[in-house]
């Protein structure tokens, strides 16, 4: 059911014209299951000069007819989510009903921001002389170029897509190599909704080509990004060179706090599934679980169960509950991290090593004893590790919380109403859940601070960043 990947530029999927691929792979097999289109220079001129004359028409459509269109969409995405999520499980690894949360949430984002767009509103300003009118207008900020991860193929690239067409404008997307075939599935959905020729493009190819040669280029006048933080970092320097809008969701090392009072089962049961969840290759996944010293044992007691509980295999398979890592790289990345962490005195408790001889398997690992000096304590290790420590006091838990410089994602469980009111106020992070797990939702902010990123994907604040204000003053003649 795989099919080759190719690109989407001016409104035509196509081959690249120097016509090279990109091998996909099936990280549950190691097979090579099709190619993607290996986008250049001149495809991505091709993609640049579309794009400009789509932003020209979209932008001149009532925000109501926008509306109709992203609206159709989304209904799109919903009825072929069966088939999207097996193609995801079949290029990313995560089980399918994982997938099918993902695809069908990604179609609630599309209805999200297709209503908001709508209320994007300016406002009339009180004169200060007779006859004189003074408007602060709302306009798209232009064409956009948007850089997405493969950890979550549709639900990140579809927040960027979805709210700049929303304000009005036209987006060029460099989906990810490893998941290209989800990712383009979302973009056939806006196509076959009938946006306008060249509001969309899909190009893949060598990221660091691609994004390095879009940023400074004079057609774009917005990035938005997802993913590490070192590449974001280098993102947002060439997009400040440039003076370009920018918005980067970058990583993470969440904090996940167990205070004595908690309700022990729910904390388990909820931050082992989010844990070990897409493999743990989540930007805001659980990985270093601060637990109170009264209640430490019988936490993570709690915890190994749900750990060992869980299902290893084909993301296909019916029973799986956790798939496979999408590569080969992390599988290197987290073995090094484990090896660092237990060279430093870390005691793994159950885990710890890859599965199997065939597909990126790695078990779900407890990891605890590990020193601040470990890299593990330091670096986002992004797979299915959790690394378990102890604190004595409220400020023990929140030193070690704001320790590290990432402010994603935060979690904390306690019966305390005046703890949890102060976690909320003390915790440096830009989403914080307390008691649940309530991230990510359409209609919420989604986003981090320090070197975790800044602005918001989601909720009203994600259709800012892709408008401008214009200031028009008028006297009567």
């Amino acid at each position: 059911m795989y099919q080759n990947v190719q690109l989407f530029i001016g409104n035509e999927w196509r081959p690249a014209r120097a016509g090279k691929t990109i091998d996909v792979i099936n990280p549950a097999t190691e097979e090579v299951i099709g190619t993607l289109a290996h986008a250049e220079i001149p495809d991505l001129d091709e993609a640049l000069a579309a794009a400009a004359k789509g932003f020209a028409t979209w932008k001149k459509m009532t925000a109501y007819e926008r509306s109709k269109i992203l609206r159709r969409a989304a209904d799109l995405i919903r009825e072929r989510a069966d088939h999207i999520a097996r193609l995801m499980t079949i290029e990313q690894g995560k089980p399918v009903g994982e997938a099918k949360i993902e695809i069908l949430g990604s179609a609630d984002v599309i209805d999200w921001f297709a209503e908001e767009g709508r209320r994007a509103y300016g406002r009339v300003i009180p004169n200060r002389a007779p006859g004189v009118y003074q408007l602060s207008l709302r306009e798209p900020v232009g064409v956009v170029a948007g850089f997405t991860p493969w950890n979550f193929p549709m639900s990140q690239a579809v927040r960027k897509i979805s709210a700049a067409l929303s304000a009005g404008c036209s987006f060029i997307l460099k989906g990810p190599e490893e998941t290209p075939a989800s990712c383009a599935e979302l973009v056939r959905a806006y196509i076959d909704a009938g946006v306008p020729y060249g509001t969309v493009q899909l190009v893949f190819g060598v990221p660091a080509q691609i994004s390095e040669y879009l940023i400074p280029h004079p057609t774009v006048r917005k990035i938005s990004f997802t993913g590490s933080t070192v590449i974001g970092k280098h993102l947002a320097s060439l997009a400040g060179k440039h003076m370009k809008r920018a918005t980067m969701e970058l990583g993470g090392h969440a904090p996940s706090i167990v205070f004595d009072d908690a309700d022990l089962d729910t904390a388990a049961t909820i931050l082992a599934a989010n844990k070990f969840r897409n493999a743990g290759q989540v930007c805001v996944a659980p990985t270093r679980f601060i637990i109170q010293d009264g209640v430490y044992e019988q936490f993570l007691g709690k915890f190994i169960a749900k750990c060992e509980a869980l299902k290893l295999g084909n993301g296909l398979d019916a029973d799986t509950t956790m798939g496979p890592l999408a590569n080969d790289r992390r599988v290197a990345a987290i073995e090094s991290l484990l090896a660092d962490a237990v060279a430093h005195g870390g005691k793994i408790r159950t885990g710890g090593k890859r599965a199997g001889n065939k597909g990126y398997f790695f078990e779900p690992t407890v990891i605890t004893d590990v020193p601040l000096t470990a890299r593990l304590q330091n670096e986002e290790p992004f797979g299915p590790v959790a690394i378990f420590s102890r604190f004595a006091s409220f400020e023990d838990a929140i030193t070690e919380a704001n320790r590290l410089p990432y402010g994603l994602a935060a979690y904390a469980y306690t019966r305390n109403t005046k703890t949890a009111t102060a976690l909320g106020a003390e915790i440096e992070a830009g989403m914080v859940a307390i008691n649940h797990h309530g991230l990510a939702l359409p209609e919420t902010p989604f986003g981090g601070v320090k070197d975790s990123g800044y602005g918001s994907e989601g909720g009203a604040e994600g259709l800012e960043p892709y408008l401008v204000t214009k200031f028009v003053t008028q006297a009567s003649a």
